[in-house]
């Protein structure tokens, strides 16, 4: 019986910090940021998979090459690296009320999301 308190003790503590303090959200957020990491290089390694190439993605890269300096390139690149990263790309810095991509110029960026809306 002790030990069932002990564990349900335990579980309370936990759900307390996990939904009511910010003391978790960082530990939580690094592991996210490595399950995808982690999930990306398998997927690379294993086999090979049918992935719809989006035309006007594909495009965009030749579109705008010449417009980008190396660094706003290799942003790019990361970018269009996979369909999800696109879409957290599209979300955080297209739109009205969106941030500020620092690795691309102004003009760039609003060109890029111009192209992937």
């Amino acid at each position: 019986m002790k030990g069932w308190i002990i564990v349900a003790a335990g579980v309370a503590v936990l759900y307390y910090f996990a939904t009511q303090t910010d003391k978790l959200d960082e530990p939580i957020a690094q592991t996210d940021a490595l399950l995808k990491k982690i999930e990306r290089k398998l997927d690379s390694m294993t086999g090979t998979r049918i992935i719809r190439v989006e035309h006007d993605i594909s495009h965009l890269k030749s579109e705008i090459a010449d417009r980008l300096d190396r660094k706003e390139l290799a942003a790019l690149d990361g970018i269009l690296e996979t369909k999800e990263s696109v879409l957290e790309f599209k979300d955080q810095y297209c739109g009205d009320d969106s941030k500020r991509f620092t690795a691309l110029s102004k003009e760039n960026q609003t060109f890029i999301c111009d192209k992937i809306h």
